[in-house]
């Protein structure tokens, strides 16, 4: 009787072990591989482009189930810029972003919903001049793996949306200025403990 209890208890636990729940990696946006871009139009005649430069950003993400990943974003708003000195000075001022008020952006994710094997929408809260809406990326999972040198580990991503701008309070220049606003989104990064575990061991 005591061996055949120790035999289901032995087989209990190896069952256990094998259907626990996968824990999601923890990865770092990589600054230098990662834009945060908009594009709004000009009066109708152009499509300009403005970046955010200065931003910190982290998303847990499991390969093995993607629709629990969440992901988390500040961008602060003093990094614009629009490629002219006098026009990211009036971007940055209170017709527009307000950076001395607002000095932040955020981004926080609410819900994932899986597409396809490598694409996703990313409905999530976020935050401009202090008012709130819900927001969706339309997410491609580029790239998950080593990097072909050291120990990094990464994953890549584009991800699109379109807001209006006046639905956070900036109404400043409709329609000479567009109230549609398309944002595109490159992201790299790193998995956090990479350099403990190494590209051999995803």
């Amino acid at each position: 009787m005591r061996t055949r209890s120790a035999l289901f208890a032995f087989i209990a636990a190896i069952l256990f072990l094998f259907s626990a729940p996968a824990y999601a990696d923890e990865y770092d946006l990589d600054r230098p591989h990662t834009q945060i871009m908009f594009f709004i139009g000009h009066m109708g005649f152009s499509i300009s482009q403005g970046e955010f430069t200065d931003y910190e950003g982290h998303f847990s993400f499991d390969k093995a189930q993607p629709e629990k990943s969440a992901v988390e974003a500040t961008i602060r708003t003093a990094s614009l810029q629009m490629g002219d000195a006098k026009w990211d000075r009036h971007m940055k001022s209170a017709d527009f972003f307000n950076v001395e008020k607002f000095p932040e952006m955020t981004f926080r994710s609410t819900d994932v919903r899986v597409l396809s094997e490598d694409t996703a929408d990313i409905t999530g809260d976020l935050t401009i001049l202090g008012m709130t809406k819900p927001v969706v990326l339309h997410t491609k999972l580029n790239k998950v793996g080593a990097y072909p040198m050291g120990n990094k580990y990464a994953a890549g991503f584009s991800a699109t949306a379109k807001i209006k701008r006046s639905d956070f309070g900036m109404s400043y220049g409709i329609p000479m200025v567009a109230d549609d606003v398309d944002i595109r989104i490159e992201v790299e990064a790193i998995r956090r403990d990479s350099e403990s575990r190494g590209p051999l061991n995803p």
